[in-house]
This record gives C-alpha cells, sequence and structure tokens, in this order.
C-alpha cells in the first residue's frame, strides 16, 4: 500500500481544531498534500464537524478555556464514528492551565495518535525534559517516552525531533528525514500533525501509515531546503508547500 497516494486519491476531509498562528500554513499545505481541511472550533458546531470530517486534530497551541469542550465535543464525535483522531499537546508543559487541558481532553477522548516533540510527550507521562516556550530542549531516552506514552493512553506515540519516533507500545520505528530548517518555520510541527491525521484515514497498520507521514514531510522539506531558490526560513515556506504536493519517488531521486 502506498499511504500517500490513498491519501491523494480519498481527499480525506480533515476537521482542525488548531491554534490561530498556524491555521493558513496548516491549511494550505494539507491541500498542497492532497487532503481537505475545515476548522470550526465553536462549541456549537464542533461535534458535528468532526462527524461529518474523515479525520479529527486536536491541537493546543494557543488555547483558550471555552476551546477545551469544543475538543473535547469532537473528540468524542471521531471516537463515535470511528474516524482517526490526533491530539497535539503544544506547549503541555508549559503551564499548569496547558496540563489540565490536555488530561481532561485525555479522560474522555480516545486518541489514534499524540504527537508532539519529546518534552512534551515526556510531560505527559512524568518524565523530565527541558523544554523552553513550547520548544523541546532537553535530552534522553527518545524512544522510552515514546514507548511509555503509546502504553499508557492505548495509543500511537508519534515523537517528532532529529530522528523521528512512532511507536505502538510494542513496536518501534523510527525516521531520519528531514531538515533543520523546519526549526525555524512557525506551524511547522503543526502541519505535521494535519497530514499524519490524513494518513492515518486509510487502511492498514497505524504505525506504518504514521512512518509514511513523518518520512514524506521529512524528504519534503529536504527537497524544499536544497532547492536555488530557496535563501532561508521565508523563501522555504512556499517551496516547501509545492514540495508537499509531489510524489515520494520526486522527492526521493533528489537527496543527497
Amino acid at each position: 500500500m502506498n499511504v500517500i497516494e490513498e491519501v491523494r486519491k480519498n481527499t480525506p476531509l480533515i476537521h482542525h481544531l488548531t491554534n490561530q498562528v498556524v491555521m493558513n500554513f496548516t491549511a494550505n499545505g494539507l491541500l498542497s498534500f492532497g487532503g481537505a481541511p475545515v476548522m470550526a472550533k465553536a462549541e456549537e458546531e464542533a461535534a458535528e464537524m468532526a462527524a461529518n470530517a474523515d479525520g479529527l486534530l486536536i491541537n493546543i497551541g494557543t488555547l483558550t478555556a471555552p476551546e477545551i469542550p469544543a475538543m473535547v465535543n469532537a473528540g468524542k464525535a471521531a471516537n463515535d464514528k470511528g474516524i482517526p483522531v490526533v491530539l497535539d499537546p503544544v506547549g503541555v508543559a508549559a503551564t499548569p492551565f496547558r496540563r489540565h487541558a490536555v488530561e481532561e481532553i485525555l479522560q474522555i477522548v480516545q486518541p489514534t495518535a499524540i504527537k508532539g516533540n519529546a518534552a512534551e510527550l515526556a510531560n505527559l507521562v512524568d518524565i523530565s525534559w527541558e523544554m523552553k516556550g513550547v520548544e523541546s530542549r532537553g535530552s534522553g531516552d527518545i524512544s522510552e517516552v515514546a514507548k511509555q506514552v503509546a502504553n499508557r493512553y492505548n495509543t500511537l506515540a508519534v515523537v517528532s525531533g532529529a530522528t523521528d519516533v512512532v511507536c505502538d507500545g510494542k513496536r518501534m520505528e523510527t525516521n531520519e528525514t528531514g531538515h533543520a530548517i523546519l526549526s525555524k518555520v512557525t506551524g511547522a510541527g503543526c502541519l505535521l500533525g494535519s497530514i499524519l491525521a490524513a494518513c492515518l484515514t486509510v487502511e492498514g497498520m497505524a504505525e506504518r501509515k504514521a512512518l509514511a507521514a513523518v518520512e514524506f514531510y521529512g524528504l519534503a522539506a529536504e527537497y524544499a531546503a536544497n532547492s536555488v531558490a530557496v535563501t532561508g526560513p521565508g523563501t522555504f515556506v512556499p517551496a516547501f508547500i509545492d514540495a508537499l504536493s509531489l510524489e515520494t519517488a520526486q522527492l526521493r531521486r533528489t537527496r543527497p
């Protein structure tokens, strides 16, 4: 199965409850990749929108208290429908408010995957990890973090970083594709959550679909970063969005 081809054949509708900083970038990135974005954060419609979607992304990047019930209701509706739910606990370690919100969501919603950097996922299983704002700064055993998150929450753990780790609690996969320039672009991790949600909508083993998502994302970043027109983060972004529309084989052929 070619996960990326299947996504593009189906054009899954992904409902985003995501942060205000990244909405435009995420929508354009998912459209280029082959999915269809919708963003509805009002409590009055979040559940209905999720029930009409093919996948759900919950991202707490610019979380406010009124958004928490919408996230819970959308998550419950997605669980009831049996569509994938990706939880991105952005900056969960930064404040008690974020941690309590994620705890509330996880008490009611069963995520298909929890995606985040090492510090974010470490916080979910009470492992000490240095963090600055919403960025992971520390070091440690990423594989152990992924394993504990997967087992505690009965989910797929996707740890993004220089080496991505995907774990279902038993099997562990790693990915080395990617480029450091992604760390200079606001919302790069958030868009990965959207791509991951789209990939999880197709048939197959969840960890294989997640691995396909992170590998493709990294290949697209490498391809864009090595474009002659790219001189920094500002010129990288449009090249990256373009690269997300390409075939995996084309991206691989240009690797150093």
